[in-house]
């Protein structure tokens, strides 16, 4: 039932083994921004458990307010690169693939904190958070250049230092995809806009610079998502057209794989078509698509907070039966990985009476 999962895949510099891809999942285990000692034995455990792909928990671009925790890794500077070598290194070694995930958090900070950096240090289209909070002043055009270029630059290190890949976080309400939507980008420079596609230009010209940076043969991936953290009903793409023309845009800026965040995998996008969001992706822009959201659970992204309980083989069978229809690419998985580092292998050898329900404590830990 599961073979089409396990069936290798390539795009330019990405050359899989199989279809299965580690979701990036912030686990805090960086003190002072440097990558633990316990994290590249954590990739490379998953990458030897038949994890193809293994995404980089979102790592920390060269702006001073580009992470909100002392404790996520940054992917700049000399220390910091060199655990990131390791930790290449080390998935290599175990068969896998490895994409760092590059991320600038903008003016979103969890409330209270207590690792959080300094609200002087935000960053944001208009000086405003997710929700149109005031937070700090918009940033200026400076502010947005060398933003661009620390996207570029992380990405070269990227390629630089034998990753595979790279992708870039463009979801859940972090700062580019704080420029996407009209309550927080209310510029009325080139980088804001009436439309959807105006507000986008801040994407397209970081897709631009990492191109660039990278050439035409490193693998450039974008995730995206409709929901943001605060919102889980927000919609930036309405209907399909809609879809198709910002997508497309982005796709026509540098983007070779797009990273489809959804809660839900198995929820279709638009009503009329039982396409989900990755799906609607590939239909539109005829490029390879990750699915994630829920892989192996019952439970939504909210529940694992509460202990929300987890059913680890809950709908694997409409995963495997989309993914062979080539609705989409690759499957991300997240919270069933942090469960069980062997949650791959048992899929492979259909022992899903050995996966166990997921627990919430699992977020706390690394292994």
């Amino acid at each position: 039932m599961f073979d089409a999962l396990f069936k290798p895949f390539q795009c330019k510099s990405l050359n899989l083994p199989n279809r299965l891809v580690m979701a990036p999942m912030t686990r805090s285990h960086s003190p002072n921004g440097i990558l633990g000692p316990d994290m590249a034995p954590y990739y490379a455990r998953r990458a030897a458990a038949n994890v193809g792909l293994i995404i980089s928990e979102a790592t920390g671009i060269a702006r001073p307010g580009s992470l909100n925790d002392l404790d996520v890794p940054r992917f700049y500077g000399e220390a910091e690169l060199a655990a990131w070598k390791t930790a290449v290194d080390a998935v290599h070694a175990s068969g896998g693939q490895f994409v760092p995930q590059l991320w600038h958090v903008g003016a979103m900070r969890a409330a209270a904190h207590a690792r959080r950096v300094d609200d002087a240090l935000l960053e944001s289209p208009s000086g405003l958070d997710a929700k149109g909070q005031l937070r700090n002043k918009p940033m200026t055009d400076s502010d947005i250049a060398d933003t661009i270029a620390a996207y570029a630059d992380a990405a070269a290190n990227a390629k630089k230092m034998g990753c595979d890949g790279v992708e870039i976080h463009g979801a859940h309400g972090y700062l580019i995809d704080q420029f996407f939507w009209p309550l927080s980008n209310r510029r009325e420079d080139q980088w804001g806009g009436n439309t959807l596609l105006e507000r986008s230009r801040f994407a397209v010209e970081i897709l631009k610079a990492v191109r660039a940076s990278v050439g035409e043969d490193f693998a450039v991936i974008l995730r995206v998502s409709q929901w943001k953290q605060q919102d889980y009903e927000a919609r930036l793409a309405e209907t399909p057209q809609e879809l198709d023309a910002w997508l497309n845009l982005l796709s026509d800026a540098g983007v070779d794989i797009f990273h489809l965040s959804q809660r839900r995998f198995w929820e279709a996008e638009f009503a009329g078509s039982e396409l989900n969001l990755a799906g609607w992706a590939k239909k539109l822009t005829g490029k390879p698509t990750i699915t994630v959201g829920s892989v192996g659970l019952n439970g939504d992204f909210l529940s694992s907070f509460s202990g929300g309980g987890a059913d680890q083989a809950a709908n694997l069978d409409q995963l495997a039966t989309r993914l062979e229809k080539g609705e989409f690419d690759l499957v991300a998985v997240g919270r069933a990985l942090l469960q069980d580092p062997a949650w791959a292998t048992k899929l492979k050898e259909s022992r899903s009476d050995e996966m166990s329900s997921f627990n919430a404590a699992s977020m706390l830990t690394v292994f």
